[in-house]
């Protein structure tokens, strides 16, 4: 069930990724979702690595790693998917 979960978390992190992110992305939602779930793993590991992973109560400082974690991978990914498929939009 914790796959589950992965999705669940990784759909609304990278939706909310794209809303916080200036202009607008060009990565489809599936890509959105696996982007969101890579930076909530991410946050995870910064929150381990500094020791906040596990806290009483509800764990804001890493819910807010995950997000920190979820904008910047969906803004180096939307970047790259921006290259690769050579519809760049230039500023």
């Amino acid at each position: 069930m914790s796959w589950l979960w992965a999705i669940i978390v990784g759909f609304v992190l990278g939706l909310i990724a794209k809303a916080i992110l200036p202009g607008k992305q060009q990565i489809p939602l599936w890509l959105t979702t696996v982007f969101g779930i890579l930076g909530s793993v991410l946050g995870n590991a910064v929150a381990t690595w500094i020791g906040v992973n596990d806290t009483k109560g509800i764990d804001w400082t890493r819910h807010l790693l995950q997000l920190i974690g979820a904008v910047a991978v969906v803004g180096v990914g939307d970047m790259l998917w921006a290259s690769i498929r050579g519809n760049r939009q230039r500023a």
